[in-house]
């Protein structure tokens, strides 16, 4: 569902699965633009998601719609009894979440959210040294996605809008390395953000700054931007046996991560002798079909991504009440709890 610009890359993901997955149609309500799509990569084309499903049966729909229709979109997938694929951010409602998850309970099912940066070789390689403790305890460490963009990229008439984009640099574009930090380091603590909005002329942030606290004392810094001309992500993990970087800047590959052990130290990157593949969405979708056709829960389904979308609600609900917001402490009756324009109305009203 959606043919925009990050389309491609789900039919280059399906078309990478040797056989095992093909693309059945597309949906678009453009009827211009959907024409050009199916044109381009000689599928059916169709006005609307329930006509597509109906007419084609699909497995497994990709969700690449704006992030306000999400919630909405997989609903309707899942109780057809497909399965999802769907574009971050999957909500910023932990509200929408519980919804989800009692969908998908009742329906044959899985929904996975993209967050491809946790699928790559070295990412895999590093989470399994984080879980066995080859690495010792994180001390510290930075999770920055700095980028560029120009006033006409908010121009389109979702971005730039809580309403409908649901937040700004850090929702949409630092989310992959706060979901990959995250997925490494689940135990934070509690969190101190600022945002602001300094380059462009829209509702939502194009710079925000965090502090996190770990369970464990540490400190990390996080930050996402559209303001800055240097485009890059940088995480950076400081763990007593040694340093682990990566440096890239919309996918990595093995050759952008790094390690450096402590200098009496004998530890060596977790990704030694790992095959290398890639962050990409054909990466993270080849471990969905592996499991659906497993009869398996794929990884990054909604018990793994709801941490994000807490952890981000976290961070502006801190922006806009000036104050540190602890793990858990967004539940129901909260206004941060449902989404984060109505937390900011909220607060707006005192």
């Amino acid at each position: 569902m959606g043919t925009g610009v990050i389309a491609p890359m789900h039919v280059e993901a399906v078309r990478a699965q040797g056989g095992a997955a093909v693309l059945v149609g597309a949906v678009d309500p453009d009827e211009e633009r959907r024409a050009a799509f199916c044109d381009t990569f000689d599928v059916p084309g169709y006005a609307d998601l329930e006509t597509a499903i109906a007419a084609s049966s699909p497995d497994v729909v990709h969700l690449c719609t704006p992030p306000v229709l999400h919630t909405e979109q997989a609903i309707l997938v899942l109780r057809s009894g497909a399965n999802v694929f769907c574009e971050k951010p999957l909500t910023d409602s932990l509200a929408d979440v519980a919804r989800l998850e009692e969908v998908e309970a009742q329906s044959p099912g899985h929904l996975v959210t993209v967050c491809q940066w946790r699928f790559g070789s070295a990412a895999r390689a590093l989470r399994d040294a984080v879980a066995s403790g080859t690495l010792g305890e994180l001390r510290t460490g930075l999770c920055h996605t700095m980028f560029f963009r120009d006033q006409s990229y908010y121009d389109v008439a979702w971005r730039g809008r809580w309403e409908s984009e649901l937040g700004g640099a850090t929702t949409t574009n630092g989310t992959h390395a706060i979901d990959l930090v995250l997925s490494l380091v689940a135990d934070w603590q509690e969190v101190s953000a600022f945002t602001a909005t300094v380059g462009h002329q829209i509702e939502v942030e194009d710079v925000a700054m965090a502090n996190v606290r770990l369970a464990n004392g540490a400190v990390m810094s996080f930050g996402a931007s559209t303001v800055s001309p240097r485009q890059n992500t940088a995480v950076r993990l400081d763990f007593e046996e040694g340093t682990v970087e990566v440096n890239a800047e919309y996918r990595y590959t093995t050759a952008n991560w790094a390690f450096t052990p402590r200098p009496d130290g004998k530890a060596v990157a977790p990704w030694a002798g790992v095959p290398d593949v890639g962050s990409s969405h054909a990466a993270q979708f080849a471990t969905m079909v592996d499991a659906l056709r497993a009869g398996e829960q794929p990884p990054a389904s909604l018990d793994h991504v709801r941490p994000t979308v807490e952890f981000l609600a976290s961070m502006y609900k801190s922006a806009v009440t000036g104050r540190t917001v602890k793990r858990g402490e967004i539940a129901e009756g909260d206004p941060f709890y449902t989404g984060n324009l109505n937390g900011m109305r909220a607060a707006e009203r005192g």
